[in-house]
């Protein structure tokens, strides 16, 4: 049976279907995305008069949708099993999935509160709440549980963690002081004023290699063709590296 979020994914794209006009495609993308495709997205209508039309979560619920069959026509996940995973159930095509980005992530505290040193500092009793993605179906927040595993503190501040919906929904945590810090995409700190931001060494946790992937047929398909290549783009490229992303050819420590 279809959950009702998809249901309503799909009952809101035909009613924008019906409503005519300019040309759409529908992208489902992970939450640390938002900022750099919606920049993006506005480059991309400019250039081609095709109105992207975002919906922004964890790469986990939206390949599920994606599987029940929502109608998006590019996914760009935060991890490239995601993409894997819609690819085996044939909801998209496996021959244009490729890696666009590397994300990172970091220990963000906002101003007025205490800020750590270094990541072992979150065990430190002041740090009462943090704040991360749901490891269970956010990249972002699988990278955190390891990074903190392999600080030695998962244990000592796992009573004390915060469990985010996706890495938008963590970011909003902290920057609303419902907790104290949180580990987050770069590419949402790099955007947030005021705050501060802790690198995480990117050798604590697994590569969070960024894929992208077509899904479905016809006009949209193509569109979502041409927003994928826009991505890898010059200009593409530009937004994405300012938004804290390490690009796919570039060989330099993240």
């Amino acid at each position: 049976m279809r959950s009702c979020s998809v249901l309503a994914v799909v009952a809101l794209a035909a009613c924008s279907s019906r409503s005519g006009g300019s040309r759409k495609v529908r992208i489902a993308a992970a939450s640390d995305l938002q900022k750099a495709f919606t920049e993006l997205g506005k480059e991309f209508e400019d250039k081609t008069k095709v109105s992207p039309e975002f919906n922004f979560g964890s790469s986990g619920l939206l390949a599920k949708q994606i599987e029940q069959g929502a109608p998006f026509f590019l996914f760009a996940a935060a991890n490239k099993d995601f993409v894997a995973q819609v690819v085996a159930t044939g909801r998209c095509d496996g021959t244009t999935a490729r890696l666009y980005a590397r994300g990172k992530i970091v220990v963000w505290t906002a101003s007025g509160g205490p800020a750590p040193v270094k990541l072992e500092d979150l065990a430190k009793p002041e740090f009462r709440r943090i704040a991360i993605a749901n490891p269970e179906h956010a990249p972002y927040g699988r990278a955190a549980k390891q990074a903190l595993e392999k600080a030695g503190i998962w244990s000592q501040i796992e009573p004390r963690l915060v469990l985010g919906d996706n890495i938008q929904a963590t970011m909003l945590y902290a920057k609303e002081h419902n907790v104290d810090a949180a580990i987050v995409a770069l590419s949402l700190a790099v955007v947030t004023d005021g705050g501060t931001s802790l690198p995480i060494d990117p050798a604590s946790y697994d590569p969070l290699d960024q894929q992208l992937v077509v899904c479905g047929a016809g006009e949209e398909a193509d569109a979502a063709r041409q927003f994928a290549d826009f991505v890898s783009s010059r200009e593409g490229r530009e937004v994405m590296s300012r938004y804290g992303f390490q690009l796919p050819d570039d060989k330099r420590t993240p």
